[in-house]
């Protein structure tokens, strides 16, 4: 014990100390003053990134889902620089490092698509929250809009949870993304009634409500002469948000006019002929 901290072995233990020192002491402060002003460097660019986004206008759990994924990623870069400045080597630590993120890009590349379709959907936005949307083979109002799933509630407030990857790769119906809408109605009349007191009938309720636009001008029209009825063809614009109050209101009142009128909805029927032949 007593040779271990004798004066000559101090004494050699301080010089190699101050050896060490002088070697690798410039490095490490190199180091720490890069590390420093990196990770300053850094949070000012995630910073000027969420500004961006904000005026952007980019839905803001992508833009912290970003600005997240940009910090952590320079971060481990700037830590890997920083331990090859001090010596420590990086080669197979790099090396490690690819490796493992390729083999969870393989495990999570289902996930990873529907992250990209996400960000793609948040982006573009070919529809918000609130849109009726069909897509998918599913129909309903968006509710939420998620990283990696979109979320739906059904007319009936069924909640269906659709991939974004299939989302962004799919056909979209937007019932919702413009502000008008054509509502259209098929009415059959009778080869016995009158097209021309029809078309007039149902001009006048369309007349009456306040709800349907002038312009463009709504259209009764001659569509189809079918094997029992003759179909009349109704065209009017109207607000989106009134299609559907509408579409069942106007239904109800014209059919309630035809009945007033006279006016018979046919229905498929086969008149049988019955001839006598006497011998």
């Amino acid at each position: 014990m007593d040779e271990i901290f004798s004066p000559e072995k101090l004494s050699s233990y301080t010089d190699k100390g101050v050896e060490l020192l002088m070697q690798f002491g410039p490095q490490l402060v190199l180091a720490i003053v890069v590390l420093i002003i990196g990770l300053w460097l850094i949070n000012r660019l995630v910073k000027v990134m969420a500004r961006a986004m904000e005026r952007s206008k980019i839905e803001p759990t992508l833009s912290r889902f970003l600005q997240s994924l940009v910090g952590i990623g320079l971060k481990v870069l700037l830590l890997i620089s920083v331990a090859s400045m001090v010596g420590i080597a990086t080669t197979s630590f790099i090396a490690v490092l690819g490796a493992a993120g390729l083999a969870v890009g393989l495990a999570l590349q289902g996930s990873l698509a529907n992250f990209a379709g996400g960000a793609l959907i948040l982006m573009f936005r070919p529809y918000k929250v609130g849109d009726y949307i069909t897509a998918q083979g599913v129909s309903g109002t968006v509710t939420d809009i998620q990283v990696f799933n979109t979320i739906l509630t059904t007319p009936d407030n069924v909640r269906i949870i659709v991939p974004n990857g299939a989302m962004s790769n799919g056909i979209i119906t937007n019932y919702s993304s413009e502000v008008t809408r054509r509502l259209d109605f098929v009415f059959n009349i009778s080869y016995t009634d009158s097209v021309d007191k029809a078309r007039e009938i149902i001009m006048s309720i369309i007349n009456s409500e306040e709800r349907i636009f002038s312009d463009p001008e709504p259209q009764v029209l001659l569509s189809n002469l079918g094997d029992n009825s003759v179909d009349l063809t109704v065209r009017t614009w109207v607000n989106a948000t009134d299609y559907w109050p509408l579409k069942f209101e106007l239904t109800e009142k014209i059919k309630a006019a035809f009945d007033l009128e006279g006016i018979s909805i046919p229905f498929p029927q086969r008149d049988v002929h019955v001839y006598q032949h006497t011998v």
